[in-house]
């Protein structure tokens, strides 16, 4: 079972100015077949399918651990999304035209069928497929496909990261740099325990060091590059310490197992949008949901 919180993973600077066009090319960080749609669903489906589960468990927590973070993940590209799409379109008097400037957006979608939110889509608005969602069955072939799925979201966030200065998508990017950069050695490390083979040799793929990021680095000087969680608070999960052990090999650091969930910090509340009717809710409609929410107290 999953248990929510309502908080999200780090602190999202909500600026005065959006960028939808910026919101568009970080839609393929949710929505590609490279975002975290994909690390989620990918993870999810094998957790449930794995076989050998008491056999294998340090295996097993691995992949069902990293698969609660990657909700988290989800979450948080599709609030980052959110806040980018603000003041491209103003409220007034339909016949003015006050979604104007959304014709003009690289995804008008955006505007049309989502209130300006996040959708499972890519960069130009194409659905995300669950042809994306590997799951062999065979431990190894999981593993390696994860560590693959890995590094290509890492590069397809470095190239986002890239296209806008925006501080909302930037904090966003530089966080998940560095959790992504911790599950490519966590599946590394795991491919080392089951065949011999040091995959973590390779790192980091791209070759580019995340303390080069300014909106990264901080994360890394936290050491939120060295620690795993295990999601829960009742013992679950607690064997990937068999796999998540020793020196980080890029940067020596310990690596530490983490009962539990970040601190996180405080969900964002989205504006109304009137000339979207989001939510819809009129003063005197909240007036009177006031009245019979009080009522059926």
């Amino acid at each position: 079972m999953f248990q929510r919180v309502n908080r999200l993973l780090i602190d999202l600077p909500q600026v005065e100015y959006g960028d939808a066009n910026a919101a568009s090319a970080v839609q393929e960080l949710l929505g590609g077949k490279f975002g975290e749609m994909s690390t989620l669903n990918n993870y999810m489906y094998q957790s449930f399918n794995f076989r050998g589960k008491k056999k294998l468990k340090p295996f097993y927590d691995l992949v069902a651990s990293i698969t609660a973070e990657e909700f988290g993940h989800v979450e948080l590209v599709a609030t980052t999304i959110n806040l980018l799409s603000k003041d491209t379109t103003f409220s007034g008097n339909p016949n003015l035209a006050p979604m104007m400037n959304a014709k003009n957006m690289r995804n008008t979608q955006s505007f049309i069928a989502s209130a300006q939110t996040a959708l499972p889509v890519d960069s130009m608005g194409k659905p995300w497929n669950g042809e994306y969602v590997f799951s062999s069955g065979n431990l190894v072939l999981d593993l390696l496909h994860n560590f693959f799925l890995e590094c290509g979201a890492r590069t397809h966030k470095m190239r986002v990261y890239e296209m806008t200065d925006h501080p909302t998508a930037r904090e966003m990017i530089g966080y998940l740099l560095v959790r992504g950069g911790t599950h490519v050695v966590a599946y590394a490390k795991a491919l080392e325990m089951a065949t011999g083979v040091d995959v973590t040799r390779m790192l980091p793929i791209p070759s580019l060091d995340n303390h080069v990021f300014d909106h990264a680095r901080k994360y890394e000087e936290r050491g939120y590059g060295n620690v795993l969680f295990t999601w829960n608070y009742v013992g679950d999960y607690q064997d990937i310490n068999k796999i998540w052990k020793g020196p980080h090999p890029t940067t020596n650091a310990p690596l530490i197992v983490e009962e539990g969930t970040p601190k996180g910090a405080k969900m964002p509340d989205l504006d109304d949008l009137p000339e979207e009717f989001a939510p819809g809710i009129g003063p005197e409609e909240f007036q009177m949901i006031a009245k019979r929410l009080m009522f059926n107290m």
